[in-house]
């Protein structure tokens, strides 16, 4: 066991207020928990919410360590963990949401049913951009959707943080993947992937046409809600199934009703707020690490680098809309 028992951390004490170091205790690992020697911690979007207070479905209490997504390595652990030891290297979904404390911090102390070993071929920075997104993007294809080889999926925003990823999972499992976006840089992108990059500015009717003539896709991924999820009842096909991560609004069913299509929403927290079924997040990236390693799967980072003294800086880049790929932040140790 190190003998350090302090800590810094990013902590924020007001609605939107700016994030302040601090020196706290260091954690001490409880029953089930690993404490987690932080060495990166991803940004999402959810980050911005819950930071405002914006998230009934994510609240935090503050004052708050935030940050979901983690990479680092086990430093100590509880007696009654298996199937880790000190100087793993990790990864997951751990925190920064319904009074857990979060990744913006130099230690977390984290159910062990949470975490994976990361991918060797990734770095803390590709291993700490995965676990939100690409647990919402396996949850919606693979538990909910069940995609099969050679189905046509469509994914809705496939150049965003779950969208890109969700391309890449329904690719691997040798479905033949259309994805939407807005802007010739994130088309690019996406034919770069594989799949075939559709412009999200274009009437659904038309790309329906297009590329199914008319019968629409047997699978459809929703990651923007809204709008997005009213077109994505218009492209699916007669019997398909339509999947969102994003379907908190009031949509009208007909177009999905008269083809006999089914719905399923995703909502990738519940596991954190609640402590039921937290070991399938460890599942998932056991897989997820998997493809990694293959290949087949691979982050879109964005370039800049931040470290906790830069926080605020991480997300307004993140605020911005102009950050291209997932918005990671360093965490130093001595």
């Amino acid at each position: 066991m190190s003998p350090i028992q302090t800590m810094t951390a990013a902590v924020v004490e007001a609605r939107d207020g700016p994030f302040v170091l601090q020196t706290l205790a260091r954690p001490t690992p409880g029953p089930g928990q690993v404490l987690v020697r932080v060495e990166a911690s991803g940004l999402n979007p959810l980050d911005l919410k819950i930071r405002a207070e914006q998230a009934a479905h994510a609240r935090n209490p503050l004052p708050a360590v935030l940050g979901m997504d983690v990479a680092g390595e086990v430093e100590a652990l509880a007696a009654d963990v298996r199937g880790f030891a000190t100087g793993d290297r990790v990864y997951g979904l751990i925190g920064g949401v319904g009074g857990l404390q979060g990744s913006q911090a130099q230690y977390v102390a984290v159910d062990a049913d949470l975490l994976a070993r990361r991918p060797t071929s990734l770095d803390a920075r590709g291993a700490a951009a995965l676990p939100l997104a690409a647990i919402t993007a396996w949850e919606g294809l693979i538990d909910r959707a069940q995609i099969q080889r050679g189905e046509s999926v469509l994914v809705q925003g496939g150049a965003g943080g779950v969208g890109h990823l969700a391309v890449q999972i329904a690719l691997a499992k040798g479905a033949k993947v259309y994805a939407t976006a807005l802007g010739e840089e994130d088309q690019a992108y996406l034919h770069g992937l594989g799949a075939i990059a559709i412009d999200g500015a274009r009437p659904v009717e038309d790309y329906v046409a297009e590329h199914t003539g008319g019968a629409g896709f047997e699978v459809v991924y929703d990651t923007g809600g809204g709008a997005l999820l009213d077109a994505s009842f218009r492209a699916v096909k007669r019997f398909g199934h339509v999947v969102s991560c994003l379907g908190w609004g009031a949509h009208g069913l007909a177009p999905l009703s008269f083809k006999q299509a089914t719905y399923s929403g995703v909502f990738t927290l519940h596991p954190l707020l609640s402590g039921e079924g937290r070991g399938h997040f460890g599942e998932i990236l056991t897989q997820v690490a998997a493809l990694a390693e293959s290949g087949a799967l691979r982050p879109r980072l964005y370039d800049g680098r931040f470290g906790l003294d830069a926080l605020d800086e991480a997300y307004q880049a993140l605020a911005s809309g102009r950050a291209h790929g997932k918005v990671v932040v360093d965490i130093a140790h001595p």
